[in-house]
């Protein structure tokens, strides 16, 4: 098999958490911002993309050279062995982006990616004219940070957040990945209580039924790769075979996720039933001060409705403030709140065990964590 240079992408603050997923597999990592590289083969990249959970994408990194120049970019691009990747009827899209470059039009960059492959691809394939792009999708990005060039395929297609089961959605969804990542943030296991007191249209208590049940999050769905031809579906077919092996859909799950608006929570219910966890995942109308505990040791994990973009700030504040009340009566409980109020400590009555900066789409936030005590044995 051939051994590619791959890079799983991730939103900023979360490269540690992806990394961490492509060790699981087996592979060594390096890590830039937003960006955990790592190498394998075609294997490796059936793998990923099923198994993936926080990571936005996976994608081919062909090659890295610096170009100055839109001739340089011409003929750097031209050099490269398209053909080893692209068949003659390939339809390749190319996007970019430029940062601190002499090369800033993107348009003009984009433009001279394409016509450098089709000219390789041309000489490769013996064509003297067009290509007609009929084939299998290969999306390829042209991405220049200070002069140098990375050109890269995308092998997922849509992006790893599309897991399949969101049906709807509420105001202000979190993506499905940023979700995932919280709950693995928390350490949670799943003999544990979970509960999610905001839990919107169902993204976070889906995700930690999926953790649960060790469910691979790519398992419902299609990526771009699997219709190239060098792709081959034997090796699509066995890592979904054992993905499925690994699922452990007997795992009992004790996972509860609570909202005030009823609309919210038929899309929930919704979200779930498709989800396939509609017999595991409770949902219920509820404040978050008439949360009851009934065992211990349980982990909270929420994302408060930011006041900038929901309702009334002074509601939410009263809802932070009721959640540090209630909290204090359960202190075997572990609490973990993802919240752009910069002042959350102050309402919540506590400072945070530990604090960590994410970014929740554009939006600047901070995952506030206190850790219970250990349950008495």
């Amino acid at each position: 098999m051939t051994k590619f240079k791959l890079l799983a992408t991730a939103a900023m603050g979360l490269e540690s958490i992806v990394a961490d997923e492509v060790k699981a597999l087996g592979y060594e990592t390096s890590t830039e911002n937003g960006k955990v590289f790592f190498e394998g083969d075609e294997r490796t990249i059936a793998q990923a993309n099923l198994w993936l959970r926080v990571a936005d994408r996976v994608k081919i990194v062909v090659a890295e050279f610096p170009a100055k120049t839109f001739d340089e970019l011409f003929e750097g691009t031209k050099a490269l062995e398209w053909e080893k990747y692209l068949p003659v009827d390939a339809e390749f899209p190319v996007s970019g982006k430029s940062v601190k470059s002499t090369l800033y039009s993107v348009p003009d960059c984009q433009s001279i990616v394409k016509k450098a492959i089709v000219e390789r691809l041309k000489k490769a394939y013996f064509r003297n004219s067009f290509l007609d792009e009929s084939g299998a999708r290969f999306k390829i990005e042209v991405s220049i940070l200070k002069d140098r060039v990375q050109l890269t395929i995308d092998t997922s297609g849509a992006g790893l957040h599309k897991r399949g089961y969101r049906i709807g959605q509420g105001e202000a969804p979190l993506k499905e990945t940023l979700a995932a990542a919280l709950v693995k943030l928390t350490k949670w296991t799943p003999d544990r209580p979970f509960v999610d007191p905001f839990c919107g249209s169902g993204t976070i208590v889906i995700e930690a039924a999926m953790i649960g049940q060790n469910i691979a999050p790519g398992y419902n769905r299609d990526f771009d790769s699997e219709e190239w031809p060098w792709m081959k579906q034997q090796i699509w077919d066995e890592v979904r075979e054992e993905a499925e092996a690994a699922a452990n859909y007997d795992q009992p799950l004790d996972i509860l996720g609570t909202d005030i608006d009823h609309r919210v929570l038929e899309i929930a219910k919704d979200n779930v039933l498709e989800a396939g966890f509609a017999d595991l995942i409770q949902l219920r109308q509820r404040q978050v001060r008439d949360f009851k505990a009934t065992s211990e040791n349980g982990v909270v994990v929420g994302n408060p409705p930011y006041g900038e973009r929901i309702g009334e700030v002074e509601r939410i504040e009263e809802m932070i403030g009721d959640m540090g009340r209630l909290f204090k009566d359960y202190p075997t409980w572990s609490v973990y709140m993802l919240s752009s109020m910069e002042n959350f400590e102050e309402l919540y009555g506590r400072r945070a065990t530990k604090k960590r900066k994410l970014f929740n789409g554009f939006i600047r936030t901070d995952f506030y964590q206190y850790w219970g005590q250990r349950p008495k044995k």
